[in-house]
C-alpha cells in the first residue's frame, strides 16, 4: 500500500483541488469524487501542510468545510507560492542532483562522459550518458548549469551568475524584485529569485492581492508564448458546466479583471469567425497547433472590436454587426460630490460622460453586451435618473427595482424613472 507524500506529479490535479475545495468552497468531502476516501485525505493533508496557517474550518449542512482564510493587502508572500515548491522526485533524481553538483563544484566545464565516468569512478555511481544528459539539460533549463558548446562537444558548469551575487553587485535591484513579487503576473518568479539569494519581501503589501490567481500563471505563461510566437493552439477547457470541451483557435490578448483580477483569454473562432474570451482558470492544457499565418489581421480586428465591449463580452456577433446604444443619467452635485462624478469618468471605459443638465451627468456607450453594465450601473441605485437602451436588460433592471420595493415595503413613485 503507498503511503501519503507531500510531494505531487500532477499540478493539474492540485490547482483543482485546492480552488474548488479550500478558496471557492463549492465543495465538502461528500463532493469528492476522486478514487476514495483517502485519496480526500491525502489531498487535504498535503494542503495542510502548505497552507497551514491560512485555514479554518467550519462545519454546514453538507459536511466539514476547510477554507483558506487572509487577509490578501496584508501578506508580504502569496501562500499559494509554496504549492509550485512541491514536486515529485526518484531516488536517481536525488542522487543525481548532489553528486552531480559536488562534481561540478570545482566551477570548471566538464563534458558530458567525463560526468558519466566521474559518477562511477569517484562515487561507484553507474548512469548512462543519456540519463545525465537528460538531468545537465534540466538543470541549464532552470539556470542551475550553464551549457557551453566546444566544436561538437557540449560542456556544462554551475553558472556563476546568482540571484545573491546579482543583488550585491546592483543597487535597488532587491527593492525592485520585492515589488514585483507582489504583482500577479508571474510573481513567483519575484518570489523565487528572493528566496534563492536568502531574502523575504518586507518592504511592500498589495492591497489589491487576488492571490488565488497565480493557480493559472503556468497556463498563463503557455498563452503569452504562444501569442507572442503568433501560434494557433487547442485548448482542453472546461466551463461552468463542467463538460470538457476542445477549443482551437488563435490567442490574441489576456484581459485582467479590474474588479476581480480573474484572466480571460481573447481568441479568434476560424470555425465561426468571430473573437470570444474564455476565463484562464477554466483551461486545464494547452498545444499549440503551427503558426497563424493571418495574425496580423485578427489581431486588427480586435483591435476594432474592442472598443466595443466594457468587459470582455463580443455578444453572440461576427464583426461588423450592431452594438447596442446605452445611457444612464445620474444626479450629483459638482461642488459638494466632486467623487462621483470622478468615478464615472475614471470607469467609463469605452463610453462618454457629459453634462445635459445643471446636477445631471449622461454617460453613454455602445457595447455589443449590455448585459456586462448592469452589475456597475446598479452601484449608482439611488442616483439614477434615468436609463435607455438595451430593452431585455433594462426591463430586468426595472424588475430587480421593483422586486427589492416589495422586499422594503417602498413606494412606487420613490422609484427612479426608467425610459
Amino acid at each position: 500500500m503507498s503511503g501519503f507524500s507531500e510531494l505531487i506529479k500532477n499540478f493539474d490535479k492540485t490547482r483543482d483541488y485546492v480552488r474548488e475545495f479550500f478558496i471557492y468552497g463549492f465543495k465538502v468531502r461528500g463532493d469528492f469524487d476522486g478514487k476514495s476516501a483517502r485519496t480526500y485525505d491525502n489531498e487535504k493533508r498535503r494542503v495542510e501542510s502548505w497552507l497551514g496557517d491560512y485555514l479554518q474550518y467550519g462545519t454546514s449542512e453538507r459536511g466539514k468545510q476547510v477554507a483558506i482564510t487572509v487577509d490578501s493587502g496584508r501578506i508580504a508572500s502569496n501562500p499559494l507560492y509554496r504549492a509550485y515548491a512541491s514536486c515529485s522526485f526518484t531516488d536517481n533524481d536525488i542522487r543525481l542532483h548532489f553528486l552531480l553538483l559536488d562534481l561540478l563544484s570545482d566551477g570548471q566545464v566538464h563534458s558530458i562522459r567525463s560526468l558519466t565516468e566521474g559518477l562511477a569512478d569517484a562515487y561507484s555511481a553507474v548512469f548512462d550518458e543519456q540519463t545525465v544528459r537528460g538531468k545537465l539539460r534540466e538543470y541549464a533549463a532552470m539556470g542551475i548549469l550553464s551549457a557551453e558548446k566546444n566544436g561538437k562537444t557540449i560542456g556544462y558548469r554551475i553558472t556563476s551568475e546568482t540571484p545573491r551575487k546579482l543583488f550585491g553587485r546592483c543597487e535597488g535591484l532587491a527593492d525592485a524584485v520585492k515589488f514585483f513579487s507582489c504583482l500577479p503576473e508571474f510573481g513567483f518568479v519575484g518570489h523565487t529569485l528572493l528566496q534563492a539569494a536568502g531574502l523575504e519581501n518586507d518592504c511592500f503589501l498589495m492591497k489589491h492581492n487576488y492571490i488565488v490567481h497565480t493557480l493559472e500563471d503556468v497556463i498563463l505563461r503557455q498563452l503569452t508564448d504562444a501569442i507572442a510566437d503568433r501560434q494557433q493552439v487547442c485548448l482542453a477547457y472546461i466551463g461552468k458546466k463542467k463538460t470538457p470541451q476542445e477549443i482551437k483557435g488563435v490567442p490574441l490578448k489576456i484581459y485582467v479583471s479590474a474588479r476581480t483580477g480573474r484572466r480571460y483569454l481573447i481568441l479568434y473562432d476560424p470555425i465561426y469567425q468571430r473573437l470570444t474570451s474564455y476565463r484562464a482558470d477554466f483551461i486545464r492544457s494547452i498545444k499549440t497547433c503551427g503558426r497563424c499565418d493571418n495574425y496580423g489581421e485578427y489581431a486588427a480586428m480586435l483591435q476594432r472590436n474592442a472598443e466595443k465591449c466594457f468587459g470582455v463580452s463580443f455578444g453572440n456577433r461576427r464583426e461588423g454587426a450592431d452594438v447596442c446604444t446605452f445611457r444612464m443619467t445620474v444626479k450629483a452635485d459638482k461642488e459638494k460630490e466632486p467623487y462621483i462624478l470622478e468615478r464615472l469618468h475614471r470607469e467609463k471605459r469605452c463610453g462618454t460622460v457629459e453634462c445635459t443638465d445643471e446636477g445631471l451627468y449622461t454617460f453613454t456607450v455602445d457595447v455589443f453586451d449590455p448585459n456586462e453594465l448592469m452589475h456597475w450601473v446598479k452601484t449608482y441605485i439611488g442616483r439614477i435618473v434615468s436609463i435607455e437602451g438595451a430593452r431585455e436588460e433594462t426591463a430586468r433592471f426595472i424588475n430587480d427595482i421593483e422586486r427589492m420595493q416589495m422586499m422594503y415595503n417602498g413606494r412606487s413613485e420613490e422609484n427612479a424613472a426608467v425610459q
